[in-house]
């Protein structure tokens, strides 16, 4: 993923901002515990395509 394209993403639900974890190919956002798929380097930013996190889901690691 490009630095420049991570500071202009934004979660598309609560347009907080996305923690990209390379070794999952997703985009996070903690607030709405989503994790958002990357697929072929390109971002899916489509809410039913996001994963639901747990709350103890390591994705959600600080």
């Amino acid at each position: 993923m490009d630095d420049k394209l991570l500071d202009v993403l934004a979660c598309p639900l609560c347009k907080g901002p996305l923690v990209y974890q390379r070794a999952a190919a997703v985009l996070v956002c903690r607030a709405d515990r989503l994790a958002f798929p990357i697929q072929d380097g390109i971002p899916v930013m489509l809410e039913d395509e996001a994963r639901t996190l747990a709350v103890d889901d390591p994705l959600l690691a600080r």
